[in-house]
């Protein structure tokens, strides 16, 4: 067990930066499989480690003083223990660890970062093996500290949301995957300080000229406090006495001195004589000078002379290698300064020179040395071509020695057959009785090459099980920094969502200031209208793309404007507030909703008819995964009805013959989504499919042929589905198997009956605002006729719709009568607050745009109108089909008595009127 080092009477004596401020290090306890005990590590990680690096001539291994700072997850380097500045530094944090069991020299192993790898060697494999544990156990320490708290103001943001805590989970103890190290003594902690440097074939070599600087700093330093120390170590014994009393009259050391062997803690402490002599001015500098470990104050008084004679010759030894590597350093400094002063003559010479032809001459000379270069540039691109054309030659050599090297291995070939035969002889032969030294010769080589294999074998096994801890500490810390980034992930979109409420509160603001100070004369109502214009500007572009900090985008992922551009400024207002609104729901529940369900679909393969489904397909399909349901969900609805090829064939026909419909498909491709720019683009081809598609279905069900609201059916599955064949039968499986018959027929028979049927409902499930639109004379029919013909596409945003036909296309149109009640109880209020029937009218021509919050919508269509039964939606329906068809014989019957009446009265013509023609044929 190492001491550990005593401090120095001395608080400003100059430690190296390897030994100051280092906490104790503790070492893993001992596993399972090992059943040696681990030594108590040194209190301090640093020793002295050789380091691959360098350039040119200089490149090579060069001794470095490491040591850990345990606070930045740092490991320090210098060229000696002595220096005050350190080199350089590897962080560790993000590092890996490797160790090289077929390295050519022993005891090399890899640290590698994200942007360098650093190759060191260990004196001895143990010494290695102890480095690579101590360093990994110190990186896991690292990442296992517990974090940083939050500053105060991000409690505030905290108070009406939910709590957000980034807890690092205190996990058990790493897995020893290999057997706890023994400490090497002296070559690593505290006790390896007092080593000698190990030496260098080159005193050169071992310099950094990459950080110049520092090491002209540190030897300067170095010189200084060896001649401070030299000089009070001949002083007189008065200034050791007055020395030594220093620290009971001045401040506690701060620094150790690893020269001094701690006392052990058992000891009482020895309290210091009061010298009678006063400090004197030497004091000071002695207290400076304690830069080598050799001269210290406490060696002064705890080695024998003999031991003082052998630390000086040692620190001989040390400057004399330091002087000479100084003076080559010097030589180097000479040749740049020498270089650097003919450049200097050069200018000055021109600068000196009185007469321009002084000065002519001068760049003359130059121009001669550029012409000199020149010729030399030229011949260097010579001799590039030529080795251009040797390295052509060299190739043509090359593919000669490969077919030179086929026929050597064809010949090897037939070789290995002759060595097996001889190999099958030489097995009969040892078969036989041999001679005894015969024996004992081949036994010895093959037990010698059976210890090799043996050492190879537990070399590659001791690797094999600090790779594998490697790996399984990395892993740990990956999944911490998973857990971490989540958790900022999840507290970013939370504080976004609160952005774009803030955001949304003080646009609503703006607009009931600007309801009250419209009228009001003066400037106030002009900065007010200011205000307004800058709310509505947007600022997606000034936003970050890598964060995403823009609360709202231009378009969503479907292509629909996000923010509708209005005419009227009040509707602009309020459609930016509806988007914030929006972005803030849907950020709000993107952690406890949105990825839970995106993992329930994912684990989701194979699609069948269960309630599972039915629930997921309420709460909505993921983008990613609603093209794939919704071609699985048309499939079963259509698959009595597709035929391969049935689609190719309607448009060869469609192509042969024009459709009595084609003239108003086109007028209707305009009017499709306006606000949507896959239909908006002129590049975009989504027009020309929608074209396609309507055409087909025109042929494909002639009773219908073509009617408007159609064209939104089919482009919302274009834009789902992209494929337009799928958005074809898409079509055909709304129409012809989902909805009742007649829907879209002239008479629209079927849509007029639903109308009815969701009336009746109102007055069931909404009673109160039933009973408040019938006094007001208020026909829902205008408004609900057109979300039941186009299942909600002009109505709804996106995010919203798309939800609703995720359980219309599993459920059918028992999903649209729950969407249109759950749309009303939504905004109930609000409707029972109008009491003019314009008002009314008024605010239900956009009311479906406010419904921000599609999982509130979702739970009132699901759960606050049961129960929903679909015998009595078929009981309403069937009532309602026999009354309105009843009135539509009674129409047809009075349209016929008033045809036949007019018939037999023919055309009579009052007297005094004479028809045109009449007239005409009079003159």
């Amino acid at each position: 067990m190492e001491d550990a080092p005593e401090r120095t009477p001395s608080s400003e004596s100059i430690q190296p930066p390897g030994l100051a401020r280092e906490p104790e290090v503790t070492s893993p306890g001992d596993s399972e499989g090992c059943a040696r005990p681990l030594d108590p590590a040194p209190k301090k990680l640093c020793g002295y480690l050789s380091k691959f690096g360098g350039k040119g001539p200089i490149k090579g291994w060069k001794c470095r003083w490491f040591f850990y700072d345990e606070r930045k997850c740092h490991l320090y380097y210098s060229r000696t223990a002595q220096d005050a500045n350190h080199l350089d530094s590897i962080d560790l944090s993000s590092a890996t660890f490797d160790c090289k069991a077929d390295a050519e020299e022993e005891g090399t192993f890899e640290i590698k970062t994200p942007s360098r790898v650093i190759t060191l060697k260990a004196a001895t494999r143990q010494a290695m093996l102890y480095w690579l544990q101590q360093l990994q156990m110190k990186r896991w320490e690292f990442h296992n500290s517990p974090p940083a708290l939050p500053a105060t103001p991000a409690a505030a943001l905290t108070e009406n949301g939910p709590t957000l805590h980034l807890k690092l989970e205190q996990e058990e103890e790493l897995e020893e995957f290999l057997c706890p190290v023994k400490t090497p003594p002296g070559l690593v902690g505290t006790a390896a300080a007092l080593q000698p440097v190990p030496a260098m074939p080159s005193a050169l070599q071992n310099i950094s000229l990459k950080h110049l600087g520092t090491e002209i700093q540190n030897t300067m330093y170095n010189i200084r406090g060896n001649k401070q120390a030299q000089a009070t170590a001949h002083g007189p014994p008065v200034e050791e006495s007055s020395q030594s009393a220093e620290p009971q009259r001045g401040e506690q050391p701060l620094i150790s001195d690893p020269s001094i062997p701690e006392k052990d803690p058992e000891d009482p402490p020895k309290s210091a004589p009061r010298p009678c002599v006063p400090s004197g001015p030497m004091q000071k500098p002695k207290r400076q000078s304690n830069t080598f470990p050799f001269f210290s104050d406490g060696l002064a008084r705890s080695r024998t002379a003999q031991e003082k004679v052998v630390a000086l010759e040692q620190q001989v030894l040390m400057l004399t290698k330091e002087l000479k590597s100084q003076k080559e350093l010097v030589i180097i400094l000479h040749k740049a300064l020498e270089a650097a002063q003919q450049e200097k003559r050069a200018s000055s010479a021109y600068l000196a020179a009185t007469e321009d032809r002084d000065r002519l001459e001068l760049v003359r000379h130059k121009v001669r040395q550029i012409a000199e270069l020149n010729q030399r540039v030229e011949a260097l691109e010579q001799d590039r071509e030529r080795l251009v054309h040797e390295a052509g030659l060299r190739e043509q050599q090359v593919q000669a020695l490969q077919q030179h090297v086929q026929l050597l291995m064809d010949k090897n070939q037939a070789k290995q057959q002759v060595i097996c035969k001889l190999s099958q002889k030489l097995t009969e032969d040892l078969a036989q009785p041999q001679p005894a030294d015969a024996t004992n010769g081949d036994f010895l080589s093959q037990q010698e090459r059976l210890e090799h294999l043996k050492d190879d074998m537990e070399a590659y096994r001791t690797q094999n099980r600090f790779l594998n801890s490697e790996i399984h500490q990395v892993t740990k810390i990956w999944r911490k920094v998973a857990e971490k980034e989540k958790a900022l992930l999840t507290k970013c979109a939370y504080l976004q969502a609160r952005n774009c409420q803030v955001e949304s509160k003080y646009l609503a603001g703006l607009r009931r200031l600007q309801e009250v100070a419209g009228a009001e004369p003066g400037d106030f109502p002009e900065l007010l209208q200011q205000l307004v214009q800058e709310a509505l500007q947007w600022e997606a572009g000034e936003a970050s793309d890598s964060v995403g900090l823009s609360p709202v985008s231009e378009y969503d992922d479907y292509g629909f404007l996000t923010v509708p551009d209005y005419e009227v400024e009040d509707l602009k207002l309020l459609a930016k507030i509806q988007a914030l609104e929006v972005r803030s729901h849907h950020l709000l529940a993107l952690e406890a909703v949105e990825r839970p369900l995106r993992d329930r679909w994912a684990t989701l393969t194979e699609l069948m008819p269960s309630a599972e489904l039915k629930q997921l397909l309420r709460a909505g399909v993921p983008r990613e995964h609603r093209p794939r349901v919704w071609r699985w969900l048309v499939h079963r609805r259509v698959q009595h009805l597709h035929s391969l090829g049935c689609y190719q064939e309607l448009l060869a026909r469609g192509r042969a013959c024009e459709h009595p419909a084609a003239r108003q498909i086109e007028l209707d491709l305009n009017r499709t989504f306006p606000t949507n720019k896959h239909f908006t683009c002129p590049t975009s081809s989504f027009p020309d499919k929608l074209r396609r598609v309507l055409l087909a279905f025109s042929w494909q069900n002639p009773t219908i042929g073509y009617c408007q609201g159609l064209n939104r059916l089919a482009a919302i599955a274009l834009l789902v589905l992209e494929d337009e064949e799928s958005a074809f039968w898409c079509l055909v499986a709304i129409v012809e198997t989902i909805l009742p018959a007649e829907y879209y027929s002239k008479t629209l028979t079927a849509s007029q009956v639903d109308q009815r049927v969701l009336q009746d409902l109102l007055s069931e499930k909404l009673p109160r605002l039933t009973a408040h639109l019938g006094q007001r004379h208020v026909d829902l029919s205008l408004i609900t006729f057109n979300w039941f013909l186009v299942i909600f596409a002009d109505s709804l945003i996106s995010d919203i719709l798309l939800r609703v036909w995720d359980a219309f296309l599993y459920e059918g149109t028992k999903v649209v009568f729950r969407y249109a009640l759950a749309i009303f109880k939504y905004n109930e209020e609000a409707i029972l607050r109008l009491q003019d029937s314009l008002e009314i009218y008024q605010y239900l021509r956009f009311f479906t745009k406010t419904i921000c919050d599609s999982r509130k919508l979702t739970s009132i269509a699901f759960n606050d109108m049961n129960p929903f039964p679909m015998k009595q939606l078929r009981q309403l329906r069937a009532a309602h089909q026999e009354r309105l068809e009843a009135e539509l014989r009674e129409l047809e019957l009075l349209k016929a008595e008033y045809l036949e009446r007019r018939a037999s009265r023919g055309r009579a013509v009052p007297e005094g009127c004479v028809s045109e023609d009449e007239g005409e044929g009079d003159s």
